[in-house]
């Protein structure tokens, strides 16, 4: 259910599709539809074209990243070449994907490929750490019914980091890995315990040895690639009162500028989106050092200790619920540590 008003260019007996703020295709987003949703049934990369849909269309969007049913959307821009003009979106965006692209089974069948969107992380090296995991679920809640853990929600967000990071160039080790999940769109995510740790250990019930297990593979990943620009990141989702809704934080060493300075170009990427698409909402999340965890102490690389949200809070709960947001969250802390890359 889409219009498509075009201006063509005809350039070198190529055919470039054009669609300028004006020109746009236009989308009715029905029950159920989220952004992903929307745009990848119509053929455009959701992940590519995330964050212009949400400037285009943001006074037609609920907290800035929800759809109102029957509501139009105008289709970010679109520029794709070699491709007859008669095709249709849908078409015109296999025919792309097909032409480059690695592919991952971690992410899923929907997910595996990997379209390159840059080098701007060339030659840095991320080691992504999502909380507990295999017989440990970490903190949970009841949404609906229905139980909720914390292990499965930071996971699919370091799975859309982990994706995002790969786009630009950057080399990255998932250390906490379950080779079925994949990146899921479900707002309830099955609860399971098959988790391993890399490459393919099983991780302990006890939660020291847990933690030993991640801090021994991350510094020995870490020696293997010394010299290397190498950062970790660690995922958890908080679990504090019903009442208490909380922003995202981030954590560091006290001792270590890199990871400061990590921690801090993460937060400014949050602030500088909240007055983007939230201007009339205070963003009060914070980064501080926090040397007191297991991770953040033992670990030799910079890190950057993040947690999502409150899985007790009811509108924290829709941060980490929706796959939208968890998308929107990886997105941002991708930004984040481009910056904190681009200015080493």
């Amino acid at each position: 259910m889409y219009k498509l008003i075009i201006t063509c260019f005809l350039c070198l007996g190529q055919i470039h599709v054009v669609c300028s703020q004006d020109t746009l295709a236009t989308i009715t987003a029905e029950k159920g539809d989220g952004i992903l949703s929307l745009l990848r049934k119509h053929g455009v990369d959701p992940y590519e074209y995330y964050d212009e849909f949400v400037s285009v269309n943001i006074d037609n969007l609920r907290d800035s990243v929800h759809l109102y049913e029957g509501q139009t959307y105008a289709i970010p821009k679109v520029a794709l070449a070699n491709v007859p003009i008669e095709s249709s979106l849908q078409e015109q965006s296999k025919k792309v994907k097909k032409i480059e692209g690695k592919a991952y089974d971690i992410f899923g069948e929907d997910h595996k490929i990997v379209l390159p969107k840059s080098e701007r992380l060339k030659g840095a090296v991320y080691y992504l750490v999502s909380g507990h995991g295999g017989p440990d679920p970490g903190a949970m809640a009841v949404y609906k019914g229905k139980p909720i853990a914390e292990d499965e929600y930071a996971y699919d967000i370091t799975l859309r980091l982990a994706k995002e990071l790969l786009a630009h160039g950057a080399k990255v080790y998932i250390i906490i890995r379950d080779e079925d999940d994949g990146i899921r769109e479900e707002r309830i995510l099955e609860i399971d315990n098959d988790e391993v740790a890399y490459p393919d250990k099983t991780i302990p019930l006890n939660q020291l040895a847990r933690l030993r297990q991640r801090v021994d593979i991350v510094n020995n990943l870490y020696k293997k690639n010394k010299g290397a620009y190498q950062r970790l990141i660690v995922t958890h989702v908080d679990s504090r009162s019903k009442g208490q809704n909380i922003d995202v934080f981030f954590y560091h060493h006290e001792k270590s500028k890199n990871g400061k300075r990590l921690a801090e170009n993460i937060h400014k990427t949050f602030q500088t989106k909240y007055k983007k698409y939230q201007p009339n909402r205070t963003y009060s999340g914070t980064f501080e050092d926090r040397t007191s965890l297991y991770l953040v102490k033992k670990t030799h690389p910079a890190m950057a200790f993040i947690e999502i949200g409150n899985i007790q809070n009811k509108k924290d709960q829709r941060r980490i619920l929706e796959p939208d947001n968890r998308q929107a969250l990886a997105k941002w802390i991708s930004e984040g540590l481009i910056l904190d890359y681009e200015e080493r």
